[in-house]
């Protein structure tokens, strides 16, 4: 029988493999949360406010300002540190479309939009002004816009954003049941000697606790 309890004030702080493999999941599934979130807002942003949940104004700066994030939140859930996700999980969300290559796109883009020494938004060149007899008279300086990002775009984003998250909610059920074996496996003075962690309505969670016994 499964009991399931409201989450305590305080937990016992665990620190084996199993526990860091479900930190980092749950690192990856906050980030692509946001990502979900920003292609919302996006959506609306770029299509109106019949396109979206939420009304935002198709600001030039917010629109760049919330595609960034988003292109960087989704590009480091795929972190050649951690290795949580990989392109091979890709080809398990049997979406439609070359997933992989779009997934290449949006890691170009993160070192497009993330350059620290490109602007992202134009690119620029400098004219002199002549006059009639051919004598320079003044200087200037011609920007050309980049294309900005467009709602189908953003839409497929999202899309694989949301077949990730459900991937990688999976496996945090798993890693969960791992780091529950683990604690099982553990004397009660052994478990009273982990370091506390006191969790704040405002900040820390954990969830539910769930006993798994009788």
């Amino acid at each position: 029988m499964t009991d399931t309890q409201p989450a305590p004030g305080t937990v016992r702080r665990i620190d084996v493999p199993e526990s860091g493999e479900l930190a980092q999941l749950a690192a990856v599934f906050d980030d692509l949360q946001y990502v979900l979130q920003c292609c919302e807002h996006l959506v609306t942003a770029l299509g109106g406010p019949e396109s979206g949940p939420v009304r935002v104004a198709a600001d030039p700066a917010l629109v760049e300002a919330l595609w960034t994030g988003a292109v960087i939140g989704y590009v480091r859930c795929f972190s050649g540190r951690t290795k949580t996700l990989t392109k091979d999980d890709l080809s398990t969300l049997e979406l439609e479309g070359d997933v992989t290559g779009f997934h290449d796109m949006m890691s170009t883009l993160r070192d497009h939009y993330a350059s620290r020494h490109v602007n992202p938004r134009e690119s620029y060149e400098i004219g002199v002004a002549q006059s009639n007899d051919g004598d320079p008279r003044g200087v200037a300086v011609v920007s050309t816009p980049r294309p900005q990002v467009d709602e189908t775009t953003v839409r497929l984003l999202g899309r694989v954003a949301y077949s990730l998250s459900g991937l990688v909610d999976a496996r945090m059920t798993k890693a969960q049941n791992d780091v529950l074996g683990v604690a099982h496996a553990m004397t009660a003075g052994q478990l009273a000697a982990l370091p506390i962690v006191h969790l704040s309505d405002s900040g820390d969670s954990a969830g539910e606790t769930t006993d798994t016994d009788g």
